[in-house]
């Protein structure tokens, strides 16, 4: 259903990441997936990538509505509501979370870049390379950001 919908509205990066989550939902003992409509659930986790990825703001691209993605798998709002918010909770996320960021928008999420270095939050994109490799090795950010060589 996650990926029609996505097919139909959204991306092949909202598809793949639909599938990651349901997964992840699958994996929960007692899995929330066992309770209520298949259609539901589908719903929650666009609905729940969408809150993450501000699908819901005119200003992005793909945008939609939550009404419209509550129709498009013939939901009511409460149901599509409901559902979005216990993916959020048993999966534990959030806005500007990395680990639920769409692949092309993890460079402009802030988030995704902060790590604590001598207690102090920094933007590891602004510190030596070293201490960017060191943070990509041991899985605190995305990807090693591109060097002020790389153009």
């Amino acid at each position: 259903m996650t990926d029609e919908f996505c097919e139909r509205h959204l991306s092949a990066e909202y598809a793949e990441l639909a599938r990651a989550a349901i997964a992840a939902l699958c994996r929960k003992r007692p899995s929330p997936l066992s309770r209520g409509r298949g259609e539901g659930w589908a719903c929650g986790v666009i609905h729940a990538l969408g809150v993450v990825n501000f699908l819901f703001d005119s200003e992005q691209s793909p945008h939609l509505t939550a009404r419209e993605v509550y129709a498009g798998f013939g939901v009511t709002a409460a149901t599509g509501a409901a559902k979005s918010r216990a993916v959020r909770e048993a999966l534990g996320m959030g806005p500007f979370d990395s680990e639920w960021t769409l692949p092309s928008l993890i460079d402009a999420n802030p988030a995704a870049w902060m790590v604590i270095v001598n207690g102090i939050v920094v933007d590891v994109r602004t510190m030596p390379r070293e201490l960017q490799e060191a943070a990509y090795s041991q899985g605190l950010i995305p990807h090693l950001p591109k060097s002020t060589d790389e153009t």
